[in-house]
């Protein structure tokens, strides 16, 4: 069952963007304020893209964050989540990164991650020259499949964002075996109870599960009685059908 990818990362990267980085750029939140919080400026980048006649947009997020030292940042995160070859994507990350720091005359920081299948397609710069005239842009990458070599680290971490990754990878694998996707989502759901997580975190990543997870009629129903299961088992009922039914709306 092929499963919309981009759409759940839009949502899930506004609650939490100080996870995602933890995870996927440790080295930079490090540098981070999160005392000082985040302000997120879609509606800003919209204008920005839309100005830039640069077309389809996937998951793009524009946030503004406070460094350690005090000092303001702009960070641009491109997710290019659903499994196609894109020969333009670096060159439209050196667009999107002139124009965020034109608007804002304030250093910007784009970051992209990567969450297709092809191995082989890593763009990480774009550049030109003519004339003794050189540019070259270069911006960090993070591509999700590599994840899969820590898989158990991944189920073993308290970082909310860690069973985001653990998903889309079983988005891609499950494609074409909606027996094995029944199992990853029953198995994923239940590892945010097992990690502990509050019931607003499971009830948030639960909305990324049930939408890249997507299962036929019978086998959700099927996981639906699974679910209530584990829950009155463990005395755990956060995930009751009203909730459900509203997520999946």
């Amino acid at each position: 069952m092929k499963a919309q990818l981009d759409s759940p990362w839009k949502e899930i990267l506004d609650k939490y963007f100080q996870a995602f980085m933890e995870l996927m750029f440790p080295d930079a939140s490090l540098e981070i304020d999160w005392s000082r919080g985040y302000e997120v400026l879609d509606t800003e980048l919209q204008k920005i893209v839309r100005d830039a006649e640069l077309g389809r947009r996937l998951a793009d997020k524009l946030v503004k964050v406070v460094r350690r030292d005090g000092d303001e940042l702009i960070v641009l995160v491109h997710t290019e989540i659903q499994d196609h070859y894109d020969k333009d994507f670096a060159g439209r990350m050196f667009t999107y990164h002139y124009r965020i720091r034109d608007r804002y005359d304030q250093p910007v920081v784009s970051l992209a991650v990567l969450g297709d299948d092809k191995q082989s397609w890593r763009p990480s710069r774009y550049s030109y020259g003519l004339w003794g005239c050189v540019l070259e842009f270069k911006f960090p990458i993070v591509k999700l499949t590599d994840f899969g070599n820590r898989w158990e680290l991944l189920e073993a971490s308290d970082n909310p964002f860690a069973t985001v990754v653990m998903t889309h990878l079983k988005a891609l694998e499950t494609t074409r075996d909606d027996i094995d996707r029944k199992h990853w989502k029953m198995r994923l759901t239940r590892n945010m109870y097992e990690r502990g997580f509050t019931k607003q975190i499971i009830l948030d990543i639960f909305n990324i599960i049930d939408w890249m997870l997507a299962l036929p009629e019978e086998l959700e129903d099927q996981f639906e009685a699974e679910l209530e299961s584990y829950e009155k088992e463990h005395k755990m009922p956060y995930m009751t059908t009203i909730e459900r039914k509203g997520i999946e709306k």
